[in-house]
């Protein structure tokens, strides 16, 4: 099958545009050619250019399709403005059913008019997150100035133009000739197919293939670091970001003055990470080591030493500005900044950071006993929570939030346990990180999270389908990950009204409306915790079902019980229970509805004539106070097993019985006690939520 090779090369592209896009422009192309069965796709992106090769069918296939026009009796307009539309004459109509028809045949078309057609459409119509337009009089725009189209057909150019109307497209047209590394190998570079380009690239100092630069990226850093003893501190996305940077990578070791080591580590990272892109070298035993490696875009020949010393040079800069930001926080305590908080707005309905501190207090002085943690080091935690967003090095790096409050605290001599709260206070901030344990750390991340989506939902800043702009989703993950890992016994019912309430006064919401939305808020919080259930590859419908027997804001004891329930129907008993139930539930709700009535009333002891409906009753008033005691002191394998020893009489009642009996009074009461299974097991779980 013929190979179609396209690249399109422009100048440097965003790298963290450059993934999304390759995989966008194959998906438009292969969108576009479908009718030639396009396979094997392989997109590649870079600084300079994104691009594919594809296999295909030489042409499309011959196709025919039937219009239907108007109808015999319509004016001739109509017929006249149907012909014109399909380029056809009257000729080529016949008649069916009252209706002009035409037939209307389509020859093959060959992949190269096909591409040639569609093409220029999909590039001038590409979806760059944000575009930009260059010198001349073209409309024409892309994330930056395009330069060259590339495209072939088993080495044939396809040519094509950007050209549109009046509009020359900056006079861009397709061929087969592309560019190396704009230093090293500059000028052009004809070529006759995929491999021949990806070999002549590499001649001229480009690695094509993201996946083989960032890998070669990785070695020459780690190898760099060995040099020193040394290895490269995890940053999986960095390495993903330089591979987007550089097209010929020559990793080179720098060192750090010695005197720029005391600062923090992470200040001292982010400095080189973030405006630098330097790699972070750690000694064997972890500490941070003198030395970072650039990867540089060049092969100097002097071997990178003037590249070294110019960075190391910046570097100097960059961590002297990061100094001065250290030593002028440390002369002021963080207590003394907590005035300039109710000047930094949280959100325009929640009011500002001040008040947002003040909900944190009251929220940490209430959780505080609950989990054992000390309430004057949670609320004082709490209280300074928020102090470091005013100082001058979070200013500067947003990222160090928590991270700085913990140091400068310590700087002031608060506690310990203190000190360690302001920083794990924002933990877990996604699905790869620790959840603190410490008492205060939880008290503090806890009413941190309760807080946020509370006030968010208050001010009706709900999560929708489309977004959610202030990472509600996440908030209430973390906060079920903090009680799941830490297992703590807390009513998150409770607590979200408390959360709510805070916001009673400066909203204007009344006891209804609080109601109604710790409804929401948990419901909310339910809803993550199933997806993060199904993610664990747990059935979503058992807690859905334990959730059905009543709503529980004790999450350990909602799982403990969906965990029972889930052991049950592992089982034999469990397995046919269920089959049984629904079997009870369906003849009740078919019944109940032909009657128009329920019938949840007591069964009738003296209207039970057979055995198995005597021994169904007597086996149900036994289980259901052993149930109850069970899930009363929280049995729940237990309760579950009492409920599994229904199965017997259950399967024998609807073995020896018929329930729709032809006497009206024997016939109620059974469907009674059909009523009456259904009352017992749902004091455990709702068995109708169950799947299977």
């Amino acid at each position: 099958m013929p190979e179609l090779f396209l690249e399109l090369f422009s100048e440097e592209i965003p790298a963290r545009m450059q993934g999304r896009a390759a995989e966008e422009f194959a998906r438009a192309v292969t969108e576009a050619l479908g009718a030639l069965n396009p396979r094997e796709v392989r997109s590649f992106s870079g600084p300079r250019r994104i691009g594919l090769v594809v296999t295909a069918e030489a042409a499309t296939e011959a196709s025919a399709s039937t219009e239907r026009g108007p109808r015999t009796s319509a004016p001739e307009a109509a017929l006249a403005g149907f012909l014109k539309k399909h380029g056809a004459t009257k000729d080529a109509l016949r008649e069916e059913g009252g209706y002009w028809v035409l037939e209307k045949s389509a020859p093959p078309l060959s992949a190269a008019s096909l591409v040639a057609e569609t093409m220029p459409g999909i590039i001038r119509r590409f979806g760059w997150p944000k575009s930009m337009r260059w010198g001349g009089s073209s409309s024409f725009a892309w994330v930056r100035p395009l330069r060259r189209i590339l495209c072939t057909l088993d080495g044939a150019v396809i040519a094509f133009s950007l050209a549109e109307g009046v509009d020359d497209g900056h006079g861009l047209v397709a061929s087969n000739v592309t560019e190396g590394h704009r230093f090293l190998s500059p000028g052009a570079i004809t070529v006759s197919g995929f491999e021949d380009y990806a070999a002549k690239l590499r001649d001229a100092k480009v690695i094509v293939d993201p996946a083989e630069r960032r890998a070669a990226i990785v070695a020459g850093v780690e190898a760099r670091a060995a040099e020193v003893g040394c290895t490269v501190a995890g940053d999986p996305g960095l390495f993903d970001e330089v591979a987007g940077l550089v097209e010929w990578p020559v990793p080179l070791l720098g060192r750090i003055d010695d005197a720029f080591m005391d600062l923090p580590d992470r200040v001292r990272q982010l400095t080189m990470r973030l405006n630098q892109k330097y790699f972070t070298l750690l000694t064997a035993n972890g500490s941070a080591a003198p030395y970072f490696v650039v990867v540089a875009n060049i092969e100097a020949k002097d071997g990178g030493r003037a590249i070294v010393a110019g960075n190391e040079r910046v570097l100097r800069a960059r961590l002297s500005d990061a100094r001065f930001f250290w030593d002028q926080d440390r002369r002021q305590r963080l207590d003394s900044r907590l005035p300039r908080l109710e000047a930094v707005t949280f959100h325009a309905r929640l009011g500002t950071q001040g008040a947002r501190v003040l909900r944190l207090v009251r929220l940490a002085g209430i959780l505080a006993p609950m989990l054992g943690a000390d309430i004057a080091k949670a609320e004082r935690a709490a209280m300074l929570a928020k102090a470091d967003l005013v100082t001058g090095m979070v200013g500067e790096f947003p990222e160090l939030q928590g991270y700085m409050g913990r140091r400068y605290a310590a700087h002031d001599g608060e506690d310990e346990a203190v000190a360690l709260a302001i920083e794990q206070h924002y933990a877990p901030a996604g699905q790869g990180d620790a959840v603190p344990s410490a008492p205060v750390s939880v008290t503090v991340a806890l009413a941190d999270r309760l807080d946020t989506i509370a006030g968010f939902f208050a001010a009706d800043e709900r999560p929708t389908g489309s977004g959610d702009p202030f990472a509600l989703r996440r908030a209430a993950l973390g906060v079920i990950r903090l009680v799941r890992e830490n297992e703590l016994r807390l009513d998150l019912v409770v607590l979200l009204g408390e959360a709510v309430a805070a916001f009673a006064e400066p909203l204007g919401l009344d006891q209804a409306r609080q109601a109604a939305l710790v409804d929401g808020l948990y419901g909310f919080l339910i809803e993550r915790l199933r997806v993060q259930l199904r993610a664990e590859g747990r059935r979503h419908d058992v807690i859905a079902a334990t959730l059905g027997a009543q709503r529980d804001g004790d999450l350990v004891r909602l799982l403990a019980r969906a965990d029972a329930l889930a052991a049950l129907l592992g089982t034999e008993d469990g397995a046919n229970l269920l089959t049984a139930h629904k079997r009870a539930s369906n003849i009740l709700r078919i019944e109940e509805k032909k009657d128009g009535r329920a019938y949840a009333e007591p069964p009738d002891a003296a209207l039970l004539r057979e055995p198995a409906e005597t021994a169904l009753a007597a086996a149900l008033d036994a289980a259901e106070p052993a149930i109850g005691e069970r899930l009363g002191r929280e049995d729940f394998a237990g309760a579950m097993a009492e409920m599994g020893r229904l199965r017997a009489p259950v399967d024998a009642f609807f073995a020896a019985v018929t329930v729709n009996a032809t006497e009206t009074e024997l016939r109620g009461n059974r469907l009674r006690l059909l009523s009456r299974i259904r009352a017992v097991t749902a004091r455990a779980a709702d068995f109708s939520l169950l799947e299977g």
